[in-house]
């Protein structure tokens, strides 16, 4: 069974009989913090109202004091308490409204929502929205054409209120949700903080960690008291059972893992990759700014736009010239331009879908190193060597399929100081967080390529110096904090 803890206000509302795990009334929740010493469960408040200084508002704001996982949390009793607060949800809810009507969903006046699963057929997708955006056990959403966005109120529904089928429902609905989600630790050391790793399981060839490294994390981690437990794209609603969020799965701003770093941040957990990390090192031409107004050494690069004049450009950078679009990631999206019709024709796909393209002077190297910085300070060093034949370290070939150079992982004392000193300083820009700087050893000095905020960290390649040691401090990155955030609640 798992650790999860029901609280109630009436025995009646959910009985221990309706439910494999520990009914308590919320009472003796707040008077009693002994009962969970040692322990931190998932808090279900199943509370009758969620009033501002209620019993129900007093029980999250104390599991939250007390490290439990809670849910609701009273950040989300505050928002549904007005719909003001809540206006920011109601776009994304009302094209998910919309999209379920042009589906010949049924009509219906109001939706009831348990743990993001919808009574009624046909809404499968506004109920994974709305449980997105409000992590709550039990939700109405209520329908009005005349309202923006089509709906009039988003509010919580207390137990008591649930009768009949829909009591069935909402039942069944729990025990799904609650259901295994937890395996009891496997060490001898208590679990002290959960963190979820976040992967895709359709990445294959350009996920930033493998899944034996990722196996050799949790290891790690559990001998340092910390659990990690691997989450997929579909667990949004459950990602604030966790204490931290560490994502595995290439970032973009306008794909899921977006969304998870923002709702980690409202969640008020420490996460990698964090969403300003994302913004930032994801836009080559937010990088090319910050890098030259720090000083810092790049390639003679050019920012164009559709009236940029090439010709000129061409002559200032030389030939061959490179194009980026400014998101571009492993390496994709990015063409070797020899004469200035191949720049011409590079340049105006990419400008079907950007406003700008990088253009960047080429800077042959038998490799590029990647620094690894945590924190602001250097984790690993490692040269990736192009791919045979090419002068890029991925080749991308027309079948989709891909091939990469070799590497060699030193120890970073044994890294060039002036490469390492790049590394740190550029990524200090950026944040204290988890960051691969990409850079080229040349005749005229070091020069920055990229900074990545999703920098690929295995075992037997960035880690094959540190070893298990990498996984360590990248632990101990998210227990700091963990311990900081607890010390300032206290």
């Amino acid at each position: 069974m798992t650790d999860w803890v029901i609280l109630v206000e009436n025995a009646n509302d959910i009985s221990q009989a309706e439910t494999p795990h520990k009914v308590l009334r919320v009472s003796d929740y707040i008077a009693r913090p002994a009962l969970f010493a040692g322990r931190r469960p998932y808090i279900l408040n199943l509370c009758r109202s969620y009033g501002y200084q209620s019993e129900g508002y007093y029980a999250s704001l104390l599991a939250e004091a007390r490290g439990h996982r809670v849910s609701p949390s009273v950040q989300t009793m505050v928002e549904l308490s007005a719909k003001g607060l809540y206006n920011h949800a109601l776009p994304d809810l009302g094209e998910r409204l919309r999209d379920a009507r042009a589906k010949e969903a049924p009509e219906i006046g109001s939706l009831f929502v348990a743990f993001s699963k919808p009574e009624t057929a046909g809404y499968e997708r506004l109920a994974r929205e709305v449980s997105d955006w409000f992590r709550v056990p039990a939700l109405e959403v209520e329908f009005d054409p005349t309202a923006p966005h089509g709906i009039a109120r988003v509010r919580m529904v207390p137990p008591q209120k649930l009768k009949g089928e829909r009591r069935e429902f909402f039942l069944r609905a729990m025990e799904a949700y609650t259901s295994g989600r937890i395996s009891e630790p496997k060490t001898k050391a208590p679990a002290k903080w959960a963190l979820a790793v976040l992967v895709d399981p359709n990445e294959t060839h350009t996920a930033p960690s493998k899944p034996a490294s990722i196996k050799r994390l949790a290891d790690v981690a559990a001998k340092m008291g910390v659990e990690v437990e691997i989450i997929e794209p579909s667990d949004l609603t459950s990602l604030a059972e966790f204490d931290a969020l560490f994502i595995r799965a290439t970032t973009q701003i306008n794909n899921y893992t977006y969304k998870f770093a923002r709702r980690a941040e409202q969640e008020g957990m420490p996460v990698i990759d964090d969403t300003h990390s994302m913004i930032r090192c994801t836009n080559k031409v937010y990088l090319k700014e910050i890098l030259e107004k720090a000083g810092l050494p790049i390639p003679q690069t050019e920012i164009l736009d559709e009236n940029s004049d090439l010709k000129t450009v061409f002559e200032k950078l030389g030939s061959p010239v490179v194009l980026k679009t400014p998101d571009g990631s492993f390496g994709s999206n990015m063409v070797k331009a020899k004469t200035l019709e191949e720049l011409k024709t590079g340049v105006k796909a990419m400008f079907e879908t950007t406003a700008l393209v990088i253009a960047q002077e080429f800077v042959p190297t038998k490799f590029d190193w990647r620094i690894g910085v945590l924190n602001g300070e250097p984790l690993y060093a490692c040269q990736y060597r192009m791919a045979r034949g090419h002068w890029q370290i991925v080749k991308h070939g027309p079948d989709g399929k891909t091939t990469e150079g070799g590497f060699k992982t030193v120890a970073v004392e044994d890294a060039p100081p002036a490469i390492v000193d790049a590394a740190m300083r550029s990524a200090r820009l950026i944040g204290d967080g988890l960051y691969g700087v990409d850079l080229k050893e040349t005749e005229r000095g070091v020069m920055i390529i990229e900074i990545n905020d999703n920098p690929s960290i295995d075992h037997d390649v960035e880690g094959a110096i540190l070893k298990d040691e990498l996984w360590r401090r990248l632990i101990s990155w998210f227990s700091t904090r963990l311990e900081q955030r607890m010390g300032r609640v206290a």
